[in-house]
């Protein structure tokens, strides 16, 4: 496979047909989140043969590439300039692409403080379920006004279109970065972080393993060793927010149990959530290993104000949306892909 390609013609080309026969499409790059949703029955279109940083200023911190670049292409030469994706979005698979970060919009520990993938995208190019390849956006975010179809798609398991090129806001490494592990339980951690939430602490990660709480500081050298002295506690390499990233830690390798991810707002107190729990985001995402049933998680999350996922194959589907939401959904769906070919029933049956 071309290092470089612009294969755009031939997806264009791809969804025509597709439109003409009336024929659904399983848009995908690697597979890496494929255990996410319900499976895709239909001719696949992978965009992995559509690949290539298009443009890429580091003096203005923006990045465009085509869907199907590996992100592992797209970090490396940001890490060359010293700039890096603020969402620290997880590859899951060692082939993950540009396009499958977008559509799946799925952050990293740094997602509190940094922002998610959304709201770095400033600009798309999408073949549309009308045929046509139209771009979305621009490349600086006082360009994205409007109906921002762009930042619509981050997130939409391609259910709405195929992204062929995204243009990103990007940033520089911090200067500076410490982590640290703090022995203390659940609650207290919890509360910590609700306080610390109220103050001027360079914060880029934390969480909680059901022992200790884990911290990483970022930034300037004086503002990262003030906290660090402050926060006390011993510090661990780094390489750990990476393998919690990657879901390579023991809470994720390690045992039967269906694995759920329940998101919360940010400030939430302890759950009663059966199983094992792993915090992060500070709390406002719990990760849960349980054989408890599936609506009893849903519940709970529903109560608090969020939602759970369960991440394990052939269960990893969304909770049921209430009508007025699903009546959107319809509604989008219908507007941008009136044929239903892209990914149809990818996040819901009826979609």
């Amino acid at each position: 496979m071309d290092a470089d390609q612009d294969a755009s013609q031939a997806l264009l080309d791809q969804v025509r047909q597709a439109l003409d026969a009336g024929t659904p499409l399983c848009i995908q790059g690697s597979g890496s989140k494929a255990v996410i949703g319900h499976a895709v029955h239909g001719q696949v279109l992978d965009t992995r043969g559509h690949r290539g940083i298009v443009s890429y200023d580091p003096t203005e911190l923006v990045l465009t590439a085509r869907a199907g670049t590996p992100l592992r292409d797209i970090e490396a030469a940001l890490q060359d300039n010293g700039q890096m994706l603020p969402c620290e979005p997880p590859h899951l698979g060692p082939g993950a692409t540009l396009g499958g970060m977008v559509a799946a919009g799925l952050s990293g520990p740094r997602r509190p403080w940094a922002g998610s993938v959304r709201d770095f995208v400033l600009g798309t190019q999408v073949i549309t379920g009308q045929g046509s390849l139209l771009r979305f956006g621009g490349q600086v975010m006082k360009n994205v006004a409007g109906y921002d179809l762009s930042r619509l798609l981050a997130g939409s398991f391609g259910c709405l279109g195929v992204l062929t090129e995204v243009s990103l806001k990007v940033l520089p490494v911090p200067r500076h970065c410490v982590s640290l592990r703090l022995g203390m339980d659940r609650s207290q951690a919890l509360a910590e972080l609700t306080r610390w939430g109220a103050q001027p602490l360079p914060l880029s990660g934390a969480c909680h393993d059901g022992q200790a709480l884990f911290v990483r500081l970022e930034g300037g050298e004086g503002s990262v060793a003030s906290a660090r002295q402050r926060l006390g506690g011993e510090c661990v390499d780094g390489e750990f927010w990476t393998q919690l990233r990657e879901q390579r830690l023991a809470f994720f390798t390690q045992g039967s149990e269906p694995l759920w991810r329940v998101s919360v707002p940010l400030a939430t107190g302890e759950l009663d959530l059966p199983g094992r729990q792993w915090l992060d985001w500070a709390g406002a995402q719990r990760w849960l290993r349980t054989d408890a049933p599936a609506h009893v998680i849903h519940r709970i999350a529903e109560q608090a104000r969020g939602h759970a996922l369960c991440l394990t194959p052939g269960q990893a589907h969304y909770p049921p949306l209430s009508e007025p939401l699903m009546r959107y959904h319809r509604s989008l769906k219908a507007q941008l892909d009136p044929k239903r070919i892209f990914n149809p029933g990818r996040l819901y049956p009826d979609l």
